[in-house]
């Protein structure tokens, strides 16, 4: 009986240590996201969260952090559990960004103030136990590890203490992240980390949550992020929230597999894979022997493998030919770009031509954007030589042209305006390739999502027939089909690409050469994407080893300089003491002297005579005076010195 309690108290301490979901069903409004869901997730599972838009990735996340309640079924949590997530706001205040962040760890905040309290009512006992706790939670070095969390999200040293009021709206949600990182969290809920994030941001956070020790639920349409972190996905398919066991890549080849036990879906499959095939062929015909190139065959291979995993999408488009193709399409020589007439980026040369396909690498502000702007000509080049071929068609990409949509027009509505000549129908089947279908694609595109957006202004942008694309961070908000499509689509266009983004996946499978963005220059990178992961911590490292270095030379300099004060402190310690030591032995000597002549006149033996007797009791009250001003100051000098001992020694 013993041994069946002991079995069942470990059991229910097993139990109180994860998260099950039993035949669970979760809903919105009349929407049923979720049906009959049941599996456990054990500390330390990393878990990535897929489906597509709108099934209920979100609303899940919201059942986590006690926000929505279970239509039927249960969620069973530990109840001690710390979650934490991002914020989807964050206030314009004006506490320090650093503080901020540090906010994030609630119970280092609570000993803190609990500490100040204890200190101003001299509380000793609980001052000690309350520095203990400190110690406890590593609160020494919180500032630190904010400020590491910090500078691996983009941050500067310089920008740790300003207000969060300075700072933009995408820089803000970095702020979010670092406060809900640096929170020492039992269960981790991060929901598209990355959209806000260069590539070196994302390297970095991607190399933070390859340590984190809790359990993680993260959401996010990039699949390399996924590949490096997770070691579970789940995925909502059809109101069903299935578990697989795996990285993204093993969940893709398990659904592949189901996939293609449907006949239909398989015979698609094939005549993918087989167009495929010849691109990739067509391609290593033309590639060269440098690496860039090499992981780009590489990269296209592996897409004929995750392809049918993505058979069913409901995204199918391509780029619509150009009408002319010059060569070269664009020439840049000896220019510089920047702001206000200061040079950013200087003596930029780049020639581009039809197929060729170039992706911009760089630290956040070193002048990707910059760089890409002089390309479309939205910034106009402070010197040097531009020169266009004839008929150039720039399509460019960016984030800040979702806002020039027409949030009162639909799809439809904004195809019209952009090609009256082309029939209704046509405009509604390309649409359609975009998943603008139904109601949507003639419903005003303002109550559109973020993705939704993005998705329209790409198929605008297609449709003008770009011989020259450059794309300024184009899978911003996309999930993995578009994503998926996008790159599909990539592959067949005859144009030049010049690509910006943090989507590894994208950058092997588009790409060709790279260049590096760095020390106001533009120039080939002679790598591939895992060499640039190696320049960055490589940099990364040079970095803190300057800043190992200046501090340790500032410290030298403190370290003198409180030397030289020390020393000043102990100069100005002795010196009333020397003085009085110096004029103590100038009156010895005299005294001394004074003494030896009266000495030497008492030796005289008129002296000693009736005439001679009032001299002579003048002598030996000046001898007895100058014997005791003698004694007293041999005295005194005695002590100067044994003072002048004790004092440490000027070096």
């Amino acid at each position: 009986m013993a041994i069946v309690s002991l079995i069942y108290a470990s059991y229910l301490i097993f139990r109180v240590h994860l998260i099950q979901l039993k035949n669970l069903t979760l809903t919105r409004g009349v929407k049923v996201l979720v049906e009959g869901a049941s599996f456990q997730l054990h500390p330390g599972h990393k878990v990535g969260l897929t489906g597509a838009n709108g099934t209920g990735k979100s609303s899940l996340f919201a059942l986590l952090r006690g926000e929505l309640h279970v239509e039927s079924g249960n969620l069973d949590m530990p109840p001690q559990w710390v979650i934490a997530h991002v914020a989807q706001e964050t206030p314009a205040l004006h506490l320090e960004a650093i503080e901020f962040v540090l906010d994030g760890d609630e119970e280092l905040r609570q000993i803190e103030k609990a500490l100040a309290d204890a200190e101003a009512n001299h509380l000793g006992e609980h001052i000690a136990e309350l520095h203990q706790r400190l110690t406890d939670v590593n609160g020494y070095s919180a500032k630190a590890r904010a400020a590491e969390l910090l500078n691996g999200l983009g941050f500067t040293d310089g920008d740790l203490t300003k207000p969060l009021a300075a700072f933009s709206g995408g820089w803000r949600v970095r702020l979010n992240l670092a406060r809900a990182l640096m929170c020492r969290s039992d269960l981790l809920l991060l929901d598209e980390p990355t959209n806000h994030l260069d590539l070196d941001a994302v390297i970095w956070l991607e190399s933070w949550l390859q340590s984190y020790r809790g359990t993680l639920l993260l959401i996010s349409h990039d699949r390399d992020f996924l590949d490096a972190i997770v070691n579970h996905i789940a995925h909502i398919e059809q109101q069903k929230l299935t578990l697989y066991r795996g990285a993204y890549s093993d969940f893709e080849r398990q659904r592949a597999e189901k996939l293609a036990l449907q006949q239909s879906l398989f015979e698609k499959q094939q005549r993918k894979v087989a167009h495929l095939h010849s691109y990739i062929d067509r391609f290593k015909v033309q590639a060269t022997k440098a690496r860039q190139a090499q992981s780009r065959i590489k990269a296209l291979e592996r897409m004929e493998m995750i392809s049918a995993a993505h058979i069913d999408s409901q995204f199918n488009f391509s780029f619509r030919a150009p009408v002319a193709a010059p060569d070269p399409l664009l020439v840049l020589d000896e220019m510089q770009a920047g702001y206000n007439e200061v040079a950013l980026l200087k003596n930029i040369v780049i020639a581009i031509r039809p197929g060729e396909r170039i992706g911009l690498l760089g630290r956040n502000g070193a002048g990707k954007s910059t760089l890409i702007k002089l390309l479309s000509r939205e910034l106009k080049g402070l010197n040097g030589k531009r020169v266009e071929g004839k008929d150039l068609n720039i399509g460019y990409f960016a984030q800040h042209q979702l806002e020039q949509l027409r949030p009162d027009e639909s799809p439809l509505q904004h195809m019209l305006k952009l090609d009256p000549q082309t029939r209704e129908q046509e405009h509604l089947n390309y649409l359609g390739g975009f998943d603008f279908k139904g109601d949507m694609v003639r419903s005003p595109c303002g109550a559109f999502s973020g993705g939704e957006k993005s998705r329209l202004a790409l198929a605008l942008l297609i449709w003008t027939r770009p011989n020259l694309l450059l794309l300024d961070e184009p899978t911003n908000h996309l999930d993995l089909e578009m994503r998926h499509a996008l790159t599909l689509a990539l592959q067949d266009y005859a144009g030049g690409v010049v690509l910006v983004s943090h989507d590894r996946a994208l950058l092997r499978a588009s790409c060709d050469q790279f260049v590096l963005v760095a020390d106001g220059k533009a120039e080939v990178f002679d790598g591939d994407l895992d060499d640039y992961s190696a320049w960055l911590t490589l940099q990364r490292s040079q970095a803190k080893a300057e800043v190992k270095a200046s501090n340790t030379n500032n410290q030298i300099k403190n370290e003198r300089a409180q030397s030289k004060a020390e020393r000043q402190v102990r100069i100005l310690e002795r010196r009333p003491l020397v003085k009085e030591s110096e004029k103590l032995e100038a009156d010895l000597e005299t005294w001394q002297q004074a003494k030896a002549k009266c000495d030497e006149s008492l030796n005289a033996p008129e002296l000693y005579m009736a005439a001679g007797k009032t001299s002579l009791q003048q002598l030996l009250k000046q001898q007895a005076e100058l014997a005791q001003r003698i004694e007293q100051a041999e005295e005194r000098w005695i002590e100067v010195h044994e003072l002048l001992e004790a004092l440490p020694v000027i070096s």
